[in-house]
């Protein structure tokens, strides 16, 4: 008999397979992950997890493969409530006609909470544990993840008119800096500067955000060439795409979240690897908006770290991360006319480590190795929809639905259990969302 105690620690799941995505590709089968506290602290065979660990609650998942929880990396989830509301129609007439209007009757913190609230229900049922969060009232949407106990980075709002949030330029900044004081050391809640696009934010807030996007050390997350309109109008403005005048004003770096890049130079493309820019790539936005296509093949061989998101749910209808990233793949072979592009591993790990890398969290998460944050979410693949089951990757990019997801942990903590959300009340969510879908209706 050894002398060695085994350890003690909170957790011990059990796993069919687990997909680290670090090393890229590896499906291990027969694994466990220990977890002590929020951390993992162990990856290793079964036989051997048994014995080196002494776990307060073992989860065993004979039929599924444990994953890394799954990162969206561009939302606008308090925009849940307003899904369907102005579908099949182009970008700047479903924003400027239907979308700003709609906002503007309703935006206030109890509708940014209750939009939050139904949009981390659904992540969480659709193995999403962080969302990269771009909306206003960036106060009430970090309190809110802050109660759900869901990981998030909060946008801190830039946009040059006057809002329900902020009235001018100098109240936007000031604002942002009170939020990102108060949730300055919070375990899941951090932040980012979200200036919305070039074509609604001047030179000068551009110019103190990268001063203070430096001395605050935080990303800088905005949508970039999303339509070729955008460029073609910035051309005519300044005699600049929008890229360009971002390289000017000193913003395109490896603090830059640039999403949507459907108008892209092989040029750009370089300077976007050289500067170390992450894009984040919303194919089913794009899709259905009908904005363009992300070349996303040639970004990942370019070597610029690729990201996934959903976008809101008015304009996608939902925050799936695992329909997101099947069409990221699917759409990435018709535009690089090449059946080998972003093969699943690789779409798979744009949707964790890819995106935890964009918002600056990959040293804490987005793949399964010891000292992470034990974000994690478990997939059942023993379904008729999954069988049979040859390579996992390949199952989970091209055959799984999101309802496969039995169980979800954020920081060690379970947030789903076989299907069940835990410590929220389903029905009063559901409750609150028909009251919002009465008050917008009727307007």
């Amino acid at each position: 008999m050894s002398d060695t105690q085994p350890q003690p620690v909170d957790l011990l799941i059990e796993a069919r397979w687990i997909v680290p995505v670090q090393p890229h590709g590896v499906a291990l089968e027969d694994h466990a992950v220990a977890v002590d506290g929020d951390r993992i602290v162990a990856l290793l065979p079964i036989a051997e997890a048994r014995a080196a660990y002494a776990p307060r609650e073992t989860v065993r998942l004979q039929e599924h493969a444990l994953i890394p929880g799954l990162v969206n990396a561009h939302t606008h989830n308090p925009m849940t409530l307003l899904r369907g509301l102005a579908d099949d129609l182009p970008l700047m007439v479903w924003l400027q006609q239907h979308i700003w209007p709609a906002e503007a009757k309703v935006i206030g913190p109890e509708f940014v909470r209750d939009g939050v609230e139904l949009a981390v229900a659904e992540m969480l049922r659709g193995g999403t544990t962080c969302a990269n969060e771009n909306y206003f009232f960036p106060d009430a949407i970090g309190a809110t993840y802050r109660k759900l106990g869901f990981r998030a980075v909060v946008g801190l709002p830039v946009i040059e008119f006057p809002t329900a949030w902020a009235k001018s330029q100098d109240e936007y900044f000031e604002r942002a800096s009170e939020v990102h004081d108060s949730f300055r050391g919070d375990a899941l809640v951090s932040t980012a500067f979200a200036p919305h696009a070039p074509y609604t934010v001047s030179d000068e807030s551009f110019a103190r955000i990268r001063v203070l996007a430096d001395q605050l050390d935080i990303p800088v997350h905005l949508h970039l060439h999303e339509t070729a309109h955008e460029v073609e109008e910035e051309k005519q403005k300044s005699g600049l795409r929008p890229f360009q005048r971002l390289q000017k004003l000193g913003l395109v770096n490896d603090r830059l979240i640039a999403v949507h890049m459907t108008q892209l130079t092989d040029g750009e493309i370089v300077a976007c690897a050289e500067a170390g820019v992450s894009v984040v790539h919303c194919p089913e936005s794009n899709l259905k908006l009908a904005s363009g296509f992300c070349p996303a093949e040639k970004l990942h061989k370019a070597g610029v770290n690729l990201a996934i998101g959903t976008d809101g749910c008015a304009s996608n209808n939902d925050l799936d991360m695992f329909g997101e990233l099947r069409t990221a793949a699917l759409l990435a072979k018709a535009v690089a006319q090449d059946a080998a592009a972003l093969d699943a591993a690789s779409a798979l790990r744009a949707a964790t480590l890819g995106s935890a890398k964009a918002m600056g969290l990959d040293a804490k998460i987005g793949s399964i190795e010891p000292g992470k944050q034990a974000d994690l979410a478990a997939v059942r693949l023993s379904d008729l929809e999954t069988q049979p089951l040859y390579h996992v990757a390949s199952q989970l990019a091209y055959a799984t639905g999101r309802h496969q997801v039995s169980d979800v942990w954020i920081a060690g903590r379970r947030k789903l259990a076989a299907r069940e959300l835990v410590g929220m009340d389903v029905d009063a969510i559901l409750a609150r969302t028909r009251a919002w879908r009465e008050r917008i209706a009727t307007h």
